[in-house]
C-alpha cells in the first residue's frame, strides 16, 4: 500500500470526529479539476512517504485521542493492502472512513461486507451523460459509478455523497440530473473548487458564493440534506 502524506489532525475530513487522515498515492482518473496532481499524475514529485508499520505506530500513539481514520487518496481502492490496513486501524480501535471515487465496486462492497469501514464518502463527479469530459476519460463507463452508488443507498454503512462543482464542467441541469440517479440518498455535499496551484488541469473557475447556494436550494427535494462546503 503507497502512502504518500498523512494529516495528523483533522477537524473536517471525517463527520463528526477528530481523525487522522492517510492519504494514498495513485488515481485511475484524470479529473481536470483534481488538487492534488502529486497523488494523481505526478507521484514522483511527492516528497512524502510513509510505510504502513510506520504510520500503525503513530497511530497507536493517539489512541484515546484521536476517533477515527480517514483512508484517502489518490483513489484508495487501487492500492493492494488497503484491506489489510483498515483492518489493522479497526483493531487499534478507530473508526474508519474510506474516500473513495466509485470505480471498484467491487472492492468497495467487500469493505462493506467485512465491516472494516464505518462511514464513505463517494465522489460523484457528474450526471453519468458528463462522466467522462469530467473525469478526463473520452472512453469511461459510469456502469462501475452507478453499482458504487447502488451499493451504498442499499446497504447500513453511513454515507455521503459529494461533487466539487466546477464552472466548466457543471450545469443546473446536470445537478438535477444527479438528484434525480441519487434521489432518496441522505446527505449530498456540494463542494466549492479551489484552485491550489498542483491541479491536473488548468484554467477552471470555482462557482460564486450565491451561486452554490441556489445550486443546493434546488437539489433539496431529492436529498434528506444538502449542504456547502468551502463557502463562508
Amino acid at each position: 500500500m503507497r502512502i504518500c502524506g498523512l494529516q495528523t489532525l483533522s477537524l473536517v475530513d471525517y463527520p463528526g470526529k477528530l481523525a487522522a487522515t492517510v492519504f494514498t498515492g495513485g488515481c485511475n482518473l484524470r479529473c481536470p479539476f483534481c488538487h492534488n496532481a502529486l497523488l494523481v499524475n505526478r507521484l514522483e514529485e511527492n516528497p512524502e512517504t510513509h510505510s504502513v508499520p510506520e504510520v500503525l505506530d503513530f497511530l497507536r500513539t493517539r489512541r484515546g485521542l484521536l476517533d477515527g481514520v480517514v483512508i484517502s487518496g489518490g483513489e484508495p481502492l487501487l492500492q493492494p493492502g488497503v484491506e489489510d490496513f483498515a483492518r489493522a486501524v479497526k483493531e487499534l480501535g478507530f473508526s474508519v472512513k474510506l474516500d473513495t471515487n466509485g470505480c471498484f465496486p467491487h472492492r468497495l462492497e467487500g469493505l462493506l461486507t467485512s465491516g472494516l469501514v464505518d462511514y464513505v464518502a463517494m465522489d460523484i463527479k457528474n450526471s453519468p451523460a458528463r462522466y467522462p469530459e469530467t473525469v478526463g476519460l473520452p472512453a469511461f463507463d459510469v456502469s462501475p459509478i452507478r453499482e458504487s452508488a447502488a451499493l451504498l443507498m442499499g446497504g447500513s454503512t453511513a454515507y455521503e455523497f459529494r461533487t466539487t462543482l466546477v464552472r466548466e464542467f457543471h450545469t443546473a441541469e446536470d445537478l438535477l440530473a444527479v438528484g434525480a440517479w441519487l434521489k432518496g440518498a441522505p446527505r449530498y455535499f456540494l463542494q466549492r473548487f479551489v484552485d491550489s496551484g498542483v491541479l491536473v488541469g488548468q484554467g477552471l473557475h470555482p462557482f460564486s458564493p450565491e451561486e452554490m447556494r441556489e445550486f443546493a436550494q434546488l437539489l433539496q427535494p431529492f436529498f434528506g440534506e444538502v449542504a456547502l462546503r468551502g463557502v463562508d
